[in-house]
């Protein structure tokens, strides 16, 4: 196993869900934390929970991904010690609706594309550099099964973690050779503010994906990832697709009654 003790890990999208779960469980492994998300109040809030329980540095960040030039100027200003990225978490993605192309709200499209596909572009281009530099590191974009598992009404949504797989294998061609990792972890069924963010608030309907599925926890997909990142520097698992028991598929799921 790698010791975490100590190194930066900088992950986006740490206000809820799986990014929450995450910065949970590798600052319970020693890391210290770079959180990135827009809400900065819950990252700050964030922040001293986890200085308070596992005693590591963190440092809270206002982040849009889709903002290049933001991102450039954020990263540049960081303080020394916070500079040497040894890990990025390519976490921050949503889904918006489930309208038909014919139907759909464009602004929707910009979004998911902007966010899921955009933004973990910006992130890599920004920190790999610097961990080529220094000849170590490790990417780990959160996926989705999306990517190869198609439903109605997810078009775009499904295309944009489709090219997350593409994107997370042509990067690795890439940094071949250059003692670089990459990781794409694809969960299936976890229930964080995912659906609550597709459906504007409406909880009615977020709640109405779980119904009758023993679904993942956000902290089941963050104990997949820290399993990732902890292999020995030989180990590079490029590829880790997390479902319930319950979820063979999108279209293929058994819920109890």
């Amino acid at each position: 196993m790698i010791s975490l003790k100590g190194k930066v890990v900088l992950i986006t999208g740490t206000s809820s869900g799986i990014g929450k779960a995450c910065a949970k469980s590798f600052a319970a492994a020693g890391a210290k934390l770079l959180l990135g998300a827009r809400r900065i109040e819950h990252l700050e809030a964030l922040a001293k929970e986890i200085r308070k329980e596992y005693h590591v540095e963190v440092y809270p960040m206002r982040m849009d991904v889709t903002n290049y030039e933001g991102l450039e100027s954020l990263l540049s200003g960081l303080p020394q010690q916070w500079k040497e990225v040894e890990i990025l978490i390519n976490n921050a993605g949503l889904s918006l609706r489930m309208d038909k192309m014919f139907d759909a709200n464009v602004k929707d499209w910009d979004t998911m594309i902007d966010t899921n596909i955009k933004g973990l572009l910006y992130m890599t281009r920004l920190i790999l550099p610097g961990m080529l530099e220094r000849g170590k590191g490790h990417i780990i974009n959160i996926g989705s099964i999306a990517a190869f598992e198609l439903y109605p009404g997810g078009n775009v949504y499904c295309a944009t973690k489709a090219t997350v797989r593409t994107l997370s294998k042509a990067l690795r061609m890439d940094v071949l050779g250059k003692s670089i990792r990459v990781t794409n972890i694809q969960p299936g069924m976890a229930k964080t503010e995912f659906g609550m963010v597709r459906w504007g608030g409406n909880k009615e309907l977020a709640d109405k994906i779980y119904e009758g599925v023993d679904y993942l926890s956000p902290e089941d997909v963050a104990e997949a990832v820290l399993f990732c990142a902890t292999r020995p520097p030989h180990v590079n698992i490029g590829e880790l697709t997390i479902t319930p028991p319950d979820q063979i598929s999108f279209m293929l799921t058994h819920r109890k009654k």
